[in-house]
């Protein structure tokens, strides 16, 4: 005659597909977290893209005038520097659970992928790999924010 009893702890087949752990949490949260962590570096990113635009304006392969948006490359760098701090503040928050900082993460990202269609001509590979970053982070916050927990609670 054999046992149908369980160990203490383990599950059936059934239970398997089920991702939330025992704290309420699910197993999609890591989507979360790698969210925040790409905003960190897409933040860094648009600093660093900032911060040469600023100082070193010969460095892209054409000129102001080929850009999508007839500005000049001290404009973009000032752009890039602030919205790579603001994502960096925003992905920080989106690490911590905040609830406004999944809202602010889809704009930003949003806003930046816009902002590197308009810097497309200047470096295109550098901004298609930003347009990559941004289209990530969407889909993660989108799909699997609301797990995420604040950690005051």
């Amino acid at each position: 005659m054999t046992s149908t009893r369980q160990a203490p702890g383990s599950t059936t087949g059934a239970e398997t597909n089920n991702y939330t752990t025992d704290s309420g949490t699910s197993g999609w949260t890591g989507w979360i977290v790698f969210a925040g962590v790409m905003m960190l570096m897409m933040g860094a990113f648009h600093v660093i893209q900032g911060l040469v635009a600023l100082f070193q304006d010969t460095y892209y392969l054409v000129g102001q005038e080929g850009l999508v948006v007839q500005v000049d490359y001290t404009t973009w760098g000032w752009v890039h520097t602030i919205l790579g701090a603001v994502v960096i503040l925003a992905g920080v928050a989106l690490l911590a659970g905040q609830m406004w900082a999944r809202v602010v993460a889809v704009i930003l990202a949003f806003g930046s992928a816009l902002v590197n269609i308009a810097f497309l001509g200047a470096y295109p590979l550098w901004s298609l790999t930003m347009i990559a970053i941004d289209v990530l982070v969407i889909y993660a916050v989108t799909m699997h924010g609301k797990e995420m927990k604040p950690i005051s609670s």
